[in-house]
């Protein structure tokens, strides 16, 4: 979208605000029914959009005494044309929000902020909430105050039926998920999808969306083959044994032959070695992918709690999928917990894009905005600031050790706290956190610290953040969606002081930390302190830094400089190709989920299912069957019918051999049409078959579906390996996919028949009718 097309329209907004602010309270809140009439009537939304805004402008002055700048306004029109709005750190996004809420709040349809925690989806919700309650709009947060509160479904309903609702990517992803799951239509709780507005956007569209998310169900059996493929891994060495790169783990043929040795077999890609070959995966992922205090950590209750690495924020209740977190228990020697199958699944990418309106705000777009139109094919419109940038962003500085980087950037927080100013230290690491914490404490520093650890007291932490004299020691929690506001005093001798320890995974979450300090114009400063010894510079180039640090090889400043710096840039494409590879596979298993997704709600919104249809299906397996054994026995025969049939045999199976075998499947679908009409007999009414019929349907979609879920899941780690082996990875997915597919609906027809046979209507309590199951 031009600038001159968002400055029109900014200009049509501001038009309108002269009529707005004369209304009275009674007025301005009767403007959403007179807007709500004349979409009803045939208005475009783009053609109410000037009034709309000018509406919720002026209402964000009366409830919240604040009037949006043009500069928000700007944003927020380019929100309305689609776009991705890169808006400075304290510009006011949560004002802006509220411009395109509001109008799309008008249709009736769903209208959903996602933001990237709880803590913004629950804050923003909170204050915005007179805004809408003064316009006549219901709104709602989708997350609890309290953490780790889970909503019920009528909750959730209740929820997801406001005009407004404040959300976060994971909550409205298992949201998703879980609607596909309930057992009765009346226990659905989400609203069709239509317009979705994403804070912190770049966080949730491409920092959250490397790996899927997966809701996990009724137990596997425990495997034992954790322990030992741990054992075996730990033996291997890298580069020999294994290969590293772009987030993936894989043996190479050293390391095959060494497995194969080490267990006794033949061929580690052999179907009867997938088990094996899949614990193999997750053990080397475990030990190769896997690190404490960044990727996860151990809680004083001996249980694994993941992290957002990018952030440093816990992720409680969150377990890794496919036998992974066993995996990871086992390297921390700790109990093995029960895996569960993996019941549903779904990339953030494929969630968004459901979306037929989808819009986002961000500090930190331009540094992405290829991958985010390659992706999503969304333009990113930089929203000029308010007030002049005043923030003195200095020169990173580059040290050969961590022991001398620490120590600069200690001097510099003791220099910037000794004049009164606020320091904000952010490292890479909760571990970081702790040793900077340490070097406070030594020198008598009163300080706070800020890390997944202590992530309850955020709000109180980050308020005091900006006072004079406050020292803040912070992971990259501090760095999105947090305004620190400046005490009294503080801009006149110099602001808040940034001060960044580490390399960061992406220049992005950089930019973020640096914009903590000097908002809406406030003076401040941000510097970053590297060194060869940072987690992202040895995880790239671990043996050519070790020789450096050793002093076997010399190495300039430029050099040292050019070799941190690489770091990231690697680290950077890895992400995007991880987050396209997740693309990739999920595209794969979205085409599938559709299709039973589609079934389902059809099954569930009580859609007829013709007799002709079941019919078919119960032919198609005696069909199948009959195939299969072309040396059929009466005793195969008869354990055919018991187990897919009846449960009674009247003697009258003998005569389906009379004759001999060549008519065989003709009279088996007529003895099988006789029982399905006795069966419909046994209801009195039309209704209570097809609920019934439905019923047994659903189970049968349900238990395949979860099957193959829980399958491709775990054939994505052990495809992995099959690199090794000289195939596609992705061309290998696609194709078992397909196969496990096919075998899945053969297997699903034959549940639907057998679930129609031999399940059983029952009386239940209060009247309330149950299905007994085979």
């Amino acid at each position: 979208m031009r600038e001159g097309k968002i400055r029109a329209g900014v200009a049509q907004v501001k038009a309108y605000a002269a009529r707005m602010r004369a209304l009275s309270d009674a007025d301005l809140r009767a403007e959403t029914a007179r807007l709500k009439r004349k979409l009803a009537a045939g208005a475009s939304l783009a053609s109410l959009m000037p009034e709309a805004y000018a509406a919720v402008a002026e209402a964000d002055r009366r409830m919240l005494g604040f009037y949006p700048f043009d500069e928000q306004i700007y944003g927020a029109v380019a929100l309305e044309a689609g776009c991705l709005a890169e808006m400075n750190t304290g510009e006011g996004k949560t004002l802006t929000a509220t411009m395109p809420l509001y109008l799309h709040a008008l249709t009736g349809k769903s209208t959903i902020l996602v933001t990237a925690n709880e803590y913004l989806a629950y804050r923003d919700a909170e204050q915005l909430r007179p805004v809408f309650s003064f316009l006549g709009l219901t709104e709602r947060a989708g997350v609890a105050k309290t953490p780790g509160r889970t909503f019920t479904n009528d909750e959730k309903r209740v929820n997801y039926a406001a005009d407004v609702l404040y959300t976060t990517h994971s909550a409205l992803a298992f949201d998703y998920l879980l609607n596909n799951l309930v057992a009765r239509a009346e226990d659905r709780f989400l609203r069709d999808f239509d317009f979705v507005l994403v804070d912190e956007a770049d966080s949730v569209l491409l920092d959250s969306a490397q790996m899927p998310l997966v809701i996990s169900g009724s137990p596997r059996v425990q495997s034992n083959l954790y322990a030992s493929a741990d054992f075996f891994v730990s033996t291997l060495k890298e580069d020999r044994d294994f290969e590293v790169e772009d987030k993936s783990v894989w043996l190479t043929e050293a390391g095959v032959a060494r497995a194969e040795r080490f267990f006794g077999i033949d061929s580690l890609f052999a179907h009867k070695n997938f088990e094996l070959n899949r614990h193999i995966q997750l053990a080397l992922r475990a030990r190769a992918l896997f690190h404490a205090q960044k990727e996860y950590m151990v809680s004083d209750e001996g249980e694994i709690v993941l992290l957002d690495n990018s952030i440093g924020r816990s992720l409680p209740g969150m377990k890794l999928r496919g036998g992974e977190h066993q995996a990871l228990e086992e390297k921390e020697h700790l109990k093995i917990t029960q895996e569960q199958r993996s019941v549903a699944s779904i990339t953030y990418q494929n969630l968004f894009l459901m979306f037929p309106e989808m819009c986002g705000m961000s500090g930190t777009f331009s540094d992405a905005r290829r991958e985010l139109w390659r992706v999503y094919r969304k333009r990113v419109v930089v929203v000029p600031p308010h007030k002049r940038l005043r923030r003195d962003d200095k020169a990173d500085r580059y040290f050969m050790s961590a022991e001398d980087q620490y120590a600069a950037a200690l001097k510099e927080a003791l220099r910037a706290h000794e004049l009164g100013r606020p320091v904000l230290v952010v490292t890479a690491t909760i571990q970081d956190t702790r040793i900077f914490s340490g070097m406070l404490v030594e020198r008598h520093v009163p300080h706070s610290v800020l890390n997944a650890n202590n992530a309850y007291w955020e709000a109180e932490i980050i308020a005091a953040a900006g006072q004079k004299g406050a020292v803040t020691v912070s992971t990259g929690m501090a760095g999105r969606g947090t305004d620190i506001k400046l005490g009294s005093g503080v801009a006149e001798i110099g602001g808040l002081a940034v001060i960044g320890v580490g390399r960061m995974m992406n220049t992005r979450l950089e930019r973020q930390a640096r914009g903590r300090a000097g908002r809406q114009g406030d003076p401040g400063s941000s510097q970053f302190f590297v060194s060869l010894e940072d987690e992202i510079v040895t995880q790239m180039f671990a043996e050519k830094t070790d020789k450096i640090l050793d002093g076997d090889r010399h190495a300039s400043h430029a050099q040292v400089k050019r070799l941190i710096n690489r770091s990231q840039r690697i680290i950077e494409e890895q992400s995007v190709s991880s987050r396209e590879q997740a693309v990739r596979y999920d595209q794969i298993l979205r085409r599938q989920r559709d299709i039973m997704y589609g079934a389902r709600n059809r099954l569930l919104d009580g859609e007829a299912v013709a007799e002709d249809d079941l019919r078919a299906i119960v032919h198609a397996n005696l069909k199948r069957f009959v195939a299969a054994h072309p040396q059929l026995t009466p005793g195969e025969l008869n354990r055919y019918v018991l187990d897919n049939l009846t449960y009674e045999l009247t003697g009258d199976e003998a005569a389906l051999f009379t004759g001999g075998t060549s008519q065989l499947l003709a009279r088996m679908s007529a003895y099988a049409d006789g029982l399905l009409a006795a069966k419909k007999a046994r209801f009195s009414t039309e209704g209570a078959y097809q609920d019934f019929l439905r019923a047994c349907m659903l189970r049968a979609l349900d238990e395949g579906w979860i099957e193959e879920v829980d399958y491709l899941q775990q054939l994505q780690y052990a495809i992995t390996s099959r690199g090794t082996a000289q195939r596609n990875p992705i061309f290998e997915y696609s194709k078992e996919a397909y196969r496990s597919f096919e075998e899945m609906k053969r297997d699903m027809m034959e549940h639907i028949a057998r679930n129609f046979f031999l399940a059983e209507p029952q009386a239940g309590k209060h009247g309330k009718r149950t299905i007994l199951f085979p």
